[in-house]
């Protein structure tokens, strides 16, 4: 915790049962990477680090290469897209249509394989090692559970695939299935990453009229006009106005804040954007722990405004990621656009240092194979 990215040779166990190993062809650069290697993630304990050392990466697309047993639906040659939500199928969440609130995916940020708690990826001197949302895209190579992967149709490429891991379902979730942006909606979105850009692309793809993108980065601005965005604003007090001018005074019907860390002055003014009865999306990550939020209550009560979080964009993996593998292959929805710049492994401190200077809409690992 808290220490830079080191590229280093490991011990890799074959896959036991309910277990793939694979070869990853490309990793997103994600800011919830960066977050969990700082401990932005849960609350610093006292002393050393609680977890073990870990293999960094959630956001991926590579090849099977083995199956273990009782694995179906998977063989060598397949080609996926990594889930961080882990979906059992059996849950009641999973039961009830809601696979991204999966009982066995919200042990994502627990050290150990999701099959048996054990670990398959060690140190060459023999220590654990655990891998980030039980996926460890970092890897040239990695050992996952089956209820992590799923499957794409192999004319697709690889690389622009790997942001139907996170990236993409997020971003497009939160407009689509969060906000349920409709035809004719005003809709604004804060943050310009990849997050953000995928809830522009949803926004557009589900016909919303008026796109307000909010970013500091002048490049990202230009950059969302590009992927659907018809207005752009520096912050929120400038989209406030914007917006009420646009709407005559009737403010967005779908907010979405999808920035690197939410705060509590963020929601308040995401809230300010909102209209009567409209809905505002927490999408980015805060901070653990409590933190102060500022609200209008008596503007949240009587204007009936909806609040809510989403997480993977309240995505189902098995179905979402094939529909927005589909919605790419028919050109609606822009993948390869998004990534703004691709590096090799041993190139990931730079990586991640363009990442949090605002350079990259995403940054791609591309691991060659592909």
């Amino acid at each position: 915790v808290g220490g830079t990215w080191s590229v280093e040779e490991f011990e890799l166990d074959p896959p036991r049962a309910g277990e793939v190993l694979v070869q990853m062809a490309a990793a997103g650069l994600c800011h919830s990477d960066d977050h969990i290697r700082n401990g932005f993630m849960a609350p610093r304990a006292e002393g050393p680090p609680s977890r073990p050392p870990t293999i960094g990466g959630h956001e991926g697309s590579g090849v099977v290469l083995e199956v273990g047993g009782a694995v179906t639906g998977l063989a060598p040659g397949d080609h996926v897209v990594t889930s961080f939500v882990a979906v059992c199928g059996h849950c009641r969440w999973c039961a009830s249509g809601m696979e991204y609130l999966c009982d066995k995916g919200a042990g994502v940020l627990t050290p150990g394989m999701p099959t048996d708690g054990t670990f398959r990826h060690h140190t060459v001197d023999g220590d654990d090692l655990g891998h980030t949302s039980k996926i460890g895209a970092f890897a040239e190579h990695t050992v996952v559970a089956a209820d992590s992967l799923v499957r794409i149709d192999p004319d697709i490429p690889l690389v622009p695939a790997a942001l139907l891991s996170c990236a993409v379902p997020t971003g497009y979730g939160s407009a689509v299935h969060r906000a349920k942006v409709r035809g004719g909606d005003t809709v604004v979105v804060i943050g310009a990453g990849g997050i953000g850009t995928a809830a522009i692309q949803g926004a557009r793809i589900n016909g919303a009229t008026v796109i307000v993108a909010v970013d500091p980065i002048a490049a990202k601005q230009k950059s969302a006009l590009s992927f659907g965005a018809t207005h752009t604003a520096t912050d929120a007090d400038e989209a406030t106005g914007l917006v009420r001018d646009l709407t005559r005074g009737v403010m967005a019907d779908a907010v979405v804040l999808a920035p690197s860390e939410i705060t509590g002055v963020d929601i308040g003014s995401a809230l300010t954007l909102t209209r009567k009865g409209g809905t505002c999306v927490l999408t980015g990550m805060a901070s653990a722990g409590y933190q102060p939020v500022m609200l209008d209550v008596q503007d949240l009560v009587l204007m009936n405004k909806n609040l809510c979080g989403t997480v993977f964009g309240s995505c189902n993996p098995r179905s979402d990621i094939p529909l927005l593998a589909g919605l790419y292959t028919s050109g609606q929805l822009r993948l390869d656009e998004m990534i703004t710049r691709r590096y090799r492994l041993d190139d990931i401190n730079a990586a991640f240092a363009d990442l949090l200077n605002g350079e990259l809409v995403r940054g791609v690992i591309d691991f060659g194979i592909a």
